[in-house]
């Protein structure tokens, strides 16, 4: 096949003590997933799901024991961290059953949502979408993925993020209020899933600001965490 130019390198992530790669297909976002954070941001604390999307290239991965580096966006003096679990699609499917889901999972991993959260709110009053508040380059980093079975209690695991040690965001898995398997059964109403669909299933409550200098931790119990700190643009 002849391109017109070289296409770019496919987008992977890597496995936990594997040297194999996840390739990345899409990026699913949930919307005000925690009760407590739906209430921060405005809302009712249960609501129907709502999804956004970010890019396959926004992610950053964070190699377990590095700190790995995110320049502060342009366009934005609130820049947010979200805490997020990740699921890694293996098999994907459409309309596909709760009872079901967790056939569909390949693995999981530790995501941050980074939010521009200015934009955002900019957006929204306008009426307008606001992927330029989500979708920008560099704004999900993540950890390497572990597969499924070596994390059987994935839904009863605490979610915590700190930001130069000091604790910031702290809850489980548990408080989600659409589950993951709720997630997976109402994504796949909308969109035929495909292998390699990344899904970033909410954050607690507890979003705040990050600047230039700040270090975030983050932790999902059974996964390897990331420590990610944000640089001058």
């Amino acid at each position: 096949m002849n391109f017109t130019f070289a296409p770019a390198a496919p987008v992977s992530v890597p496995l936990v003590d594997q040297s194999a790669q996840f390739p990345v297909h899409r990026i699913y976002c949930v919307g005000r997933n925690y009760e407590e954070h739906a209430k921060e941001m405005g809302g009712t604390g249960r609501e129907a799901p709502f999804f956004f999307m970010k890019p396959a290239d926004a992610l950053l991965y964070a190699v377990p024991g590095t700190t790995a580096h995110m320049p502060y966006p342009t366009l934005t003096a609130n820049l947010h961290h979200e805490i997020e679990l990740v699921v890694a699609i293996g098999t994907g499917g459409r309309n596909i059953a709760a009872a079901d889901a967790h056939k569909h999972i390949f693995g999981y991993a530790v995501g941050l949502d980074m939010t521009r959260r200015d934009l955002q709110n900019d957006m929204k009053k306008q009426g307008r979408p606001w992927s330029i508040a989500k979708g920008f380059d560099h704004s999900a980093p993540i950890g390497p993925i572990t597969p499924a079975a070596q994390v059987p209690d994935i839904d009863h695991a605490t979610i915590t993020l700190s930001v130069n040690g000091a604790s910031r965001q702290s809850s489980t898995i548990a408080q989600l209020i659409w589950n993951i398997a709720e997630t997976i059964e109402q994504l796949s109403n909308a969109w035929e899933l495909k292998a390699g669909d990344l899904i970033f299933t909410g954050t607690p409550a507890g979003v705040g600001a990050v600047v230039a200098g700040d270090v975030m931790q983050g932790d999902v119990a059974g996964l390897c965490g990331i420590r990610v700190a944000v640089t001058a643009a």
